[in-house]
């Protein structure tokens, strides 16, 4: 008994089971369930595999190298440091060139610093003092120049005076500058050498022409439409392409980002991966102004006189800080990806199937008859006292089931 059973059981492993499928002569629920079908099936062709390349493997580790030059020459003309020529190594900051760089417009110069004793800035507040015991010997000056020296020096008695310090001196001037010293600087021209790789395609591009032609990059500009691969920007184009005139900045400064972005369909061939840019200005809102905008820093000059004294140069520099960002995704056709979003347009088909027989069973006024027809029940008795009277029985409770 128990080997037939067995048996059986083993037996039915090889056994085809398929569903059992009502149909419903519902016109309501035939379109709504259409209705599904046509959304499913557009959402994944129109959204999945047309818009989005659902079928691609993708890509987005990006690895990226950035190199920048700038060109361009100006003059200035002042009475600290009289007439002056700036070429590229005196106004990029760093000068070998790198994802992130400053170019100087404007500037204010504290000329000719030693090392010594004088009064502190009044325009730091730490350095006011009524009499000597407010600048104790030995402190630090608060956002100031230098280190007190234990005396205040003032005009009189009755006036507040500043604290004397040891730094160098003269102290900074501060000021406001009144317009920009290098005015050919929206002329000037940055050339942007990015090479980019998709590793797991092994896949490598550059956004400079490639030709064997050494002239093209010294007589090309950059152009979207004539000239994509020559990299070569004006200033002034830049800012522009960022909603702002470059006499908006030259003052007091600003930070431009230049975002390159490569969308790469592998599928379409090596030609058809091209680098798109995109401006904006970082330092500023699209609200309000604050005053936290423009961009500026300090450095000094070192050198020495005759008799071996050291001197420097203060320099307060404003100008444009330009942050340069690669971001990038390539895709290529794969099996996997393909299955999965067919297997979960399936998927959901079946959440559409489902949804209909809810609105049958529970929103139909013939709900009840659709139910005795989807589920059917089934008693097995495997213990009886008579054959006879299970016999006489089963089809009574037929009829109960069908019904």
């Amino acid at each position: 008994m128990a080997g037939s059973f067995l048996r059986g059981r083993l037996l039915s492993l090889f056994d085809y089971k398929t569903e059992k499928y009502i149909v419903a002569k519902n016109k309501r629920v035939g379109v709504l369930y259409r209705l599904i079908q046509l959304s499913i099936i557009g959402y994944i062709i129109g959204w999945v595999f047309l818009s989005k390349k659902g079928y691609q493997e993708t890509d987005e580790a990006i690895q990226s190298s950035v190199i920048t030059k700038l060109k361009g020459v100006s003059a200035t003309n002042t009475s600290e440091s009289g007439l002056l020529v700036w070429g590229p190594e005196d106004y990029v900051i760093p000068p070998q060139g790198e994802a992130v760089l400053f170019v100087v417009t404007n500037f204010l110069e504290t000329p000719n610093q030693k090392l010594g004793h004088c009064a502190e800035s009044s325009k730091v507040l730490d350095g006011h003092c009524g009499d000597d015991k407010d600048c104790e010997e030995g402190r630090m000056v608060v956002a100031g120049n230098g280190i007190m020296s234990g005396r205040c020096l003032r005009k009189d008695v009755n006036s507040t005076g500043t604290c004397e310090i040891y730094g160098w001196c003269p102290v900074e001037r501060k000021f406001k500058p009144q317009g920009p010293l290098l005015r050919n600087a929206e002329n000037f021209t940055i050339y942007i050498k990015n090479f980019i790789q998709f590793s797991k395609f092994n896949f490598s591009k550059s956004n400079v022409l490639q030709t064997t032609d050494e002239s093209h990059l010294k007589r090309c500009q950059y152009d979207e439409e004539l000239q994509p691969y020559c990299p070569i920007f004006r200033l002034g184009d830049i800012t522009r392409r960022a909603g702002y005139e470059f006499h908006d900045m030259d003052t007091f400064g600003a930070s431009i980002g230049i975002m390159i972005n490569w969308d790469c369909d592998l599928d379409k061939g090596f030609s058809h991966c091209h680098p798109k840019y995109f401006f904006t200005r970082l330092d500023i809102t699209a609200f309000n102004k604050t005053i936290a905008t423009g961009f500026n820093f300090r450095h000094a000059r070192y050198f020495k006189n005759a008799a071996g004294e050291s001197f420097r140069s203060l320099f307060k520099v404003y100008g444009v800080r330009f942050n340069i960002m690669v971001h990038g995704k390539a895709g290529r056709f794969s099996i996997i990806p393909t299955a999965i979003n067919i297997a979960s347009g399936l998927a959901l088909m079946g959440a559409g199937a489902f949804f209909c027989d809810m609105v049958l069973l529970y929103l139909m006024k013939k709900g009840d008859s659709y139910r005795e027809r989807k589920f059917e029940g089934s008693r097995n008795n495997t213990t009886s006292k008579s054959s006879g009277e299970e016999e006489d029985k089963a089809p009574t409770e037929q009829e109960n089931l069908t019904s």
